[in-house]
């Protein structure tokens, strides 16, 4: 297609989006059209004019063809007018079972919280957007926003390897997770063919040859060849051996041989085989010494082949005859590739290190460090390399298991200022997909993600916004609502109405937070890393009253707990215990050591006739405790839900209290306090639930929120319908909610994980 033609198509495209997006209802609870469902997104990418003007936020929670985050990765050009655009691409692949009024309450707080710094107001952008009311409101965020994702995977992201046509033109992206599965995707993200599972353990290795053929190695120790033949996908077997599992693939030609396939399996063994019909070939290479060894082929300035193998911290050159040893390095080499430079590759290790090498010279030509090693903390090792093309000019990218990467200039091994924060776990693999104006890298973790990049100095010179991780959280109960959030051994207070903050507790690590009232006075209490508890008066930050002592191992929750001689204060940690303590006179009133493990949570319940503390924890029980007696107020009730990460009570009208238990197999498991009967079970397949709390409504309905990998989800605790769910993209850690007890109708709700913290506000006549 000419130049002019494709002006042509553009312009018709755009044309269309221009017409089309005046009949997206302001009202964003109406469902558009189908065809403006489908097809806005693309007639709008199609004729260049992807942004928020066009693809409005009131789509977007209707938006049907699930395609905005692959729309997004095949533009080559920024466009600061993508901003509610790149906060729905962000969710977009954990949100796609979901209904409107959740994505579109999930959008409104991803959108917020892109916003720097925090506000309290809604952004005004489109005030259309949100004409209609919605369930929750943002009062306040300090969350990072993830980039969003080229494609998600059910699991960890282990191998990725870019297909080509015979021309050179990308064509196909392999992705291998670590359960074995193959998948063949477009190079917008969508998957060509069904996903095939090869290997009964992870794919280690995708090697992508001429021809369409893709070679996968995996820990279950085979090698296969996969192709498609007739618009179907064919795999067989090259190479099994029995327990063992394959360390590297790569392809090498001897002097005089044809191109083979070599294999190194964990035994030392290094299989060959011809690339026709995978017959094995006589290699004279002794067992490598590294079960771990990696290869690599390398081709010489003369023209000829190579191979270069690892053993452990060496890389040892090897000409058909002689295996020689050509470098050593500080650690063990975890990365390395061959250049387009003839004779020269790069080698990463286990400390950091990126080192550039030449055939032709004895030692390196070149060290960096992936990044700079603070204080205190271990070195990330390098777990990938790939070679890409910037400013046609060839440059690197290595990758690390802090889920970092960096750009490096070639052929001199110069770092581009800046290291990318690319993922929240580490960082599996990469492969290159050629754009139009730059150069594309995809790179996959173990967060389950595939994120595509920019091959530009304005994507990786940035440098990252540093956040420190939140250790704990609480908002105060009453007027005017105090948000208490620790990081950075310091606690930062925000009042949620006026916005004014103030720094507390500087200097010392935090591990809980929990607000009580002592005499009348709102006060803060802190457990501290010396493993005592003070309370804070948030005024003056001053200490009042004397530190309470008395847990062995880090405190994990402190917990306000009401009594008939006023509010006392509970805690729990990893020693087992559970503590309750007089904070005005630091006395320990009951020491509880029944739990086996690490108590984990939490929680507290009141009525005119009992006030009960209940604990759960490692050991997968529940025990519940009457907070006036100091005693165990009924059996322990024993959960088969693994870990007992966390804890709420609901009150129904027509019974005892109910306790509900999120447990690390996924469920939500409600127990009768009383009779230790299990009353149902809640599941959302969202992974581990973290944190459960519970919500009171109008009319006495209560609401339980658990808090899964992905997002937290509402259900009406008495039938057990679900809500909604506030789609977060990254786990949440802790959730806390207070009742609002000016009018009643609504309630705050804090939720805080590894992005970060926020606060939102239900409304509950919209529950």
């Amino acid at each position: 297609m000419t130049e002019a033609s494709e002006a042509y198509q553009r312009d018709i495209h755009r044309q269309i989006a221009e017409r089309l997006k005046d009949l997206v209802p302001s009202d964003p609870t109406l469902p558009p059209h189908p065809y403006l469902r489908r097809h806005l997104a693309e007639h709008a990418a199609q004729g260049e004019v992807f942004d928020d003007d066009h693809v409005t936020p009131g789509l977007l929670a209707w938006e049907s063809s699930s395609q905005v985050r692959r729309l997004l990765a095949a533009q080559d050009t920024t466009n600061e007018r993508r901003q509610w655009l790149c906060a729905w691409a962000a969710l977009e692949p954990f949100a796609l079972n979901t209904d409107p009024l959740s994505r579109l309450s999930s959008l409104r707080l991803a959108r917020h919280a892109t916003l720097r710094p925090p506000v309290e107001t809604a952004p005004a952008a489109h005030p259309a957007a949100f004409g209609a009311p919605v369930p929750v409101s943002p009062l306040w965020s300090d969350r990072v926003v993830p980039t969003p994702a080229w494609t998600a995977s059910p699991a960890e992201v282990t191998a990725l390897a870019t297909l080509h046509t015979s021309d050179g033109t990308a064509q196909k992206i392999a992705t291998g997770d670590d359960t074995g599965t193959l998948r063949l995707l477009r190079t917008d993200g969508r998957l060509t063919h069904i996903p095939v599972h090869l290997h009964s353990g992870a794919i280690t290795h995708l090697l992508a040859l001429r021809g369409g053929l893709l070679v996968t190695a995996g820990t279950d120790g085979r090698v296969m060849a996969v192709q498609e033949e007739g618009g179907r996908l064919t795999h067989h077997q090259v190479a099994r051996r029995e327990r063992t599992w394959v360390s590297s693939l790569t392809t090498y030609q001897p002097h005089g041989r044809p191109l083979l396939l070599l294999a190194a399996f964990s035994d030392g063994v290094v299989e060959a085989v011809d690339l026709g019909r995978f017959h094995r070939h006589p290699l004279p290479l002794e067992r490598l010494t590294d079960p771990s060894a990696l290869l690599c082929g390398i081709r010489t300035a003369g023209g000829e082949q190579r191979l270069l193998f690892s053993a452990r911290s060496t890389v040892h050159h090897y000409d058909g005859s002689t295996p020689e040893v050509h470098c050593r390095h500080q650690a063990p080499v975890r990365a390395l590739i061959a250049l387009s430079q003839a004779g020269r590759y790069v080698v990463g290790d286990e400390s950091g290190r990126v080192t550039l090498c030449d055939l032709e010279a004895d030692g390196p030509l070149a060290v960096g460090r992936h990044d700079a090693v603070q204080a205190g903390s271990s070195p990330a090792p390098v777990t990938a390399l790939h070679e890409v093309v910037l400013a046609d000019g060839p440059a690197l990218v290595s990758a690390s298991g802090d889920g970092t990467l960096r750009l490096w200039r070639l052929p001199d091994l110069r770092p581009v200022a800046g290291v990318l924060a690319a993922h929240t776990a580490p960082v599996n693999a990469m492969t290159r997909l050629p754009g139009r104006r730059h150069d594309r890298l995809l790179s996959g973790g173990a967060d389950h993600v595939v994120r595509g990049w920019s091959v530009d100095e304005a994507t990786f010179g940035q440098e990252p916004q540093t956040w420190n991780r939140v250790t704990a959280c609480a908002v105060s109960p009453s007027a005017p609502h105090l948000l208490a959030v620790a990081r950075a051994s310091r606690v930062i207070l925000r009042d949620l109405a006026t916005g004014a903050e103030t720094t507390r507790v500087k200097g010392r690590r935090i591990s809980a937070l929990a607000w009580l009232r002592i005499n009348g006075r709102r006060l803060l209490a802190v457990a501290l890393d010396d493993l005592s508890i003070i309370c804070v008066d948030p005024e003056t930050n001053r200490q009042a009253g004397p530190p309470m002592t008395g847990h062995n191992l880090r405190i994990r929750t402190l917990v306000t707990l009401p009594t008939l001689l006023g509010e006392r204060l509970a805690s729990a940690g990893a020693d087992g215990r559970v503590c309750v303590w007089e904070p005005a006179t630091g006395e320990r009133l009951a020491l509880f050591d029944d739990h086996d493990l690490t108590v984990r949570c939490l929680a507290t319940h009141q009525n005119a006739e009992r006030r009960l503390l209940a604990s759960g924890g490692s050991d997968g029980n529940i025990r519940i405790w009457n907070a006036d007696t100091l005693e165990q107020h009924s059996p322990t009730i024993k959960c088969d839900q693994g870990l007992i990460n966390d804890l709420a009570f609901v009150t129904p009208d027509d019974g005892g209290p109910i306790i509900a238990a999120a447990g690390r197999d996924g469920t939500l498991k409600l127990w009768d306090a009383e009779t230790r009967e299990p009353v149902r079970t809640l599941a959302c397949g969202d992974g581990e639930l973290s944190a459960v709390t519970s919500v009171q409504l109008r009319y006495g309905r209560t609401a339980l929120a658990a808090a899964g990998k992905t997002s937290v989800h509402l259900w009406d605790a008495t039938t057990a319908q679900p809500l909604l769910q506030i789609v977060t993209g990254s786990p949440i850690t802790s959730l806390k909610t207070v009742q609002d007890t000016d009018d009643g109708t609504s309630s705050i709700l804090l939720a805080s994980g590894e992005a970060g913290p926020m606060a939102v506000r239900l409304h509950h006549s919209l529950l």
